[in-house]
Formats: C-alpha cells, sequence, structure tokens
C-alpha cells in the first residue's frame, strides 16, 4: 500500500519535526509556486477548524471528569498556578514598559481606522467576562465561550460528586475517547501548518512589515525576554532547578503550534497533550490549562503596553513614573480579558490610551497600525500566550509532587 510507509514514518517521527518539516515546505511552495500556495490555504483553514471543534467539548468534558471524580482530601494545587498567571502577566507588562522606554517608536498616524468598537473601561471588560461566566451551557460550547464552560464543567463536576460510581466512571471513560480524538487530530497538525504558512508567506510575503520594522522588533523582543529570561525566573522560584529544559520543551511543542494557529483556544488540546506526556496531575491540568488560555494572556499584555506607549512617544506626552505603574496594571487587567472581546488585545489598546487622554480616533489608528503588523505580531502573542499556560501549570505540578515525595 502506497500510504504504509508514509504512516509508518509519521509514527517513527514526533510530532515537532514533522511540524518543521511542514513549515519549510510551505514557504519552500510559496516561494517557487504562490498560485499553488494559495490552494492549500485549505488544509490550514480545516485544521484550525478541526481544533477549534474539538477544543470546547475537550475541556468540557475534562473538567467535569476532573472534578466529579476527586476524591475528598485530594489538592487540584489551582491557587498556584492562578498567582503565576498573575506574575506572569503583570511582569510582561513591566517588561514591555521598560522596553518602550528604551526604544521610543513614533508612528505615521494618517488614516484613523474605523467599523471597530473597542470596550469603554475596565469595568466594561470584567463585565463581559461576568456575563460569559452565567451564559447559556449551549450557547458557551456554540461559541467557545471558555469562561461559560469552564464554570459550567465545574458545577456540574461538582454536583456529580454525588452520582454512583458508574456515572462517574462514565464521564471518565468519555473523556478518554474525547481525548483519543484529540490526539488523532493532533496528528494533522503538520499538514494543516503546511497550508497555513504557505497561503500566509504567499500573500503578505515581507514587504508589508518593512514600515514597522521598530515596533515590531520592540514587541518582538519583549516578547522574547519574557519567554527566555522572566518565565524561567519564574519557574525556577517555583522548582528551584534548571528551569530551561522545561522552557525549551514547552516552547518547542506548544509555542511553534501556536505561534502558526494563532488561537490560545485551537492549541488546548496540544497543551494538554503535554501534560499527559509530563505527567501531570490531571486535576490541576485540566483545569488550569483551558482557565490560562482565558485569562493568562502575557503576550496581550505586552501588544496593549508597547502600542499604546507607540502612541505616547508619536504624540509627545511625557510619561511619569507613576503613570508607568499605572499602566502596567491596567494593561494586565486589560490583558486577562481580551478573549471575552472581539479583536483580543489590539482592541484594547484604546482602553489604555485613554489613560493618557488620546483621543479614541488616534487610538483607533494606532489599533489598524497592529492589524497591519499582526501576521506576526498576533502568532509571537498567542505562542507566548499558550506555551507559558503548560509551563506555568507543569511547574506547580512538579513543585508540588516534589514537595510530597519528600515529605
Amino acid at each position: 500500500m502506497i500510504f504504509q510507509p508514509l504512516l509508518n514514518w509519521s509514527q517513527r517521527t514526533s510530532i515537532v519535526t514533522q511540524i518543521i518539516i511542514g513549515l519549510v515546505l510551505g514557504i519552500a511552495l510559496a516561494l517557487i509556486w504562490p498560485e499553488a500556495a494559495l490552494k492549500v490555504e485549505f488544509l490550514g483553514t480545516l485544521f484550525i477548524s478541526a481544533l477549534k471543534a474539538v477544543a470546547p467539548i475537550l475541556v468540557f468534558v475534562l473538567v467535569i471528569a476532573a472534578i466529579s471524580n476527586k476524591r475528598p482530601g485530594e489538592s487540584s494545587h489551582l491557587k498556584p498556578v492562578l498567582w503565576l498567571y498573575v506574575i506572569g502577566t503583570l511582569s510582561a507588562a513591566i517588561v514591555a514598559v521598560v522596553a518602550s522606554s528604551f526604544f521610543p517608536t513614533t508612528l505615521v498616524l494618517a488614516d484613523a481606522a474605523t467599523g471597530m468598537a473597542a470596550p469603554g473601561g475596565i469595568g466594561e471588560v470584567l463585565m463581559q467576562l461576568l456575563k460569559n461566566a452565567v451564559a447559556n451551557p449551549v450557547d458557551a460550547l456554540l461559541h467557545a465561550n471558555y469562561i461559560g464552560i469552564l464554570v459550567w464543567a465545574v458545577a456540574i463536576g461538582i454536583a456529580l460528586r454525588r452520582g454512583a460510581e458508574t456515572t462517574r466512571q462514565a464521564v471518565a471513560d468519555l473523556s478518554n475517547g474525547i481525548t483519543l480524538i484529540i490526539q488523532a487530530v493532533i496528528r494533522l497538525a503538520p499538514v494543516g501548518i503546511f497550508g497555513l504558512v504557505a497561503a500566509t508567506v504567499a500573500t503578505t510575503g515581507t514587504e508589508a512589515l518593512a514600515g514597522y520594522v521598530q515596533l515590531l522588533a520592540v514587541l518582538l523582543g519583549a516578547m522574547l525576554f519574557v519567554a527566555l529570561v522572566v518565565n524561567p525566573l519564574i519557574v525556577w522560584y517555583k522548582i528551584r532547578r534548571n528551569p530551561y529544559p522545561l522552557v525549551w520543551l514547552c516552547l518547542r511543542e506548544s509555542g511553534v503550534t501556536a505561534f502558526f494557529t494563532r488561537s490560545s483556544a485551537a492549541n488546548i488540546p496540544v497543551n494538554m497533550g503535554i501534560a499527559k506526556r509530563l505527567n501531570l496531575d490531571e486535576n490541576t491540568y485540566s483545569v488550569a490549562i483551558p482557565l490560562g488560555a482565558t485569562i493568562n494572556m502575557a503576550g496581550a499584555a505586552i501588544t496593549i503596553s508597547v502600542l499604546t506607549l507607540a502612541a505616547v512617544h508619536t504624540l509627545g506626552i511625557v510619561v511619569d513614573t507613576p503613570t508607568a505603574i499605572l499602566l502596567c496594571v491596567v494593561s494586565a487587567v486589560c490583558a486577562c480579558g481580551a478573549s471575552g472581546v472581539a479583536g483580543g488585545s489590539l482592541l484594547l489598546i484604546p482602553l489604555a490610551c485613554s489613560l493618557f487622554g488620546i483621543s479614541n480616533d488616534v487610538a483607533m489608528q494606532v489599533v489598524a497600525i497592529g492589524f497591519i503588523i499582526g501576521v506576526l505580531q498576533d502568532s509571537a502573542e498567542t505562542a507566548l500566550n499558550s506555551s507559558t499556560d503548560v509551563l506555568f501549570t507543569a511547574a506547580v505540578c512538579i513543585a508540588e509532587a516534589e514537595r510530597n515525595s519528600t515529605n
């Protein structure tokens, strides 16, 4: 059979190696035959659609199974993970503000962006999150409202603790079945990324980014600094040993996939698979990773801070220390609500700009620039956000496991 050797090779070769091969082939096809590259975009579209389709039901079932089968007295260690999420997001905002101060960027603000509605304040963002939390469960599943999915899954899981043992076992079996489906979808990642990369390179190339090199350099530099310096320091504080093997693993296996799918939600199954291979506590990661995809937004905090300060520098506004500190806090809070806002982090920029009295018309011009550089900005932001979800969850699980083994 002609496909048997290919199937055998795919089973012997790591998924990361296959993704890199798909990446290289996609770039090569876009450069050699752009017309054909555009026609294979459907492979990437189908892959992302499949991930987004299975992710909500995966989260819903896994969280119900984890909570309903949790034995009394067991700890899920969720609180330490949440603290790392908060510290990581705030640290990212601080890095972005410092980087923008050392490398101020001036933008060309010409045509105002139109046709987009940004949140009017932090209260509006938080109110939207509360509305998502009490949404109809069917609607939450249909529209991938992960806050609503988590709330209902936790509630059902707690309720099922009083159920019969056979009921809880049935939920666990359903969870295992969904996990197998997820693994099958993830095996298609190399093909999907091949289609995504080929179409992206053929469509945009690098010319559209030429005028925004410095802005991109500050954004990507801040994200790299957080990924390679700040996050490892946080992980080292938690596990008290060399953090880089774990950091590289999360960046390689989660960050690379998230970079090309550009969706934290679509990357939840990937992170779940990494956590399972690392033998982490399922009671912890089955809740912490989906929650992280919603509120752990270090990359979004960087985007909001850097683009806001680019507008500030362009307009010649002086930023004092108290205002810079306030911007860090506002960026971190806004970032946590980015997943509840259509357009994500970019449409929260006007909110941060309002701290400096910048008009909405000017702020929306900055948003338009954000969409122009979004090919790289959004990809790098998602890679940082998603890889940090599994990194911090793994750090807490490893630390707790080691502490328990010494007691």
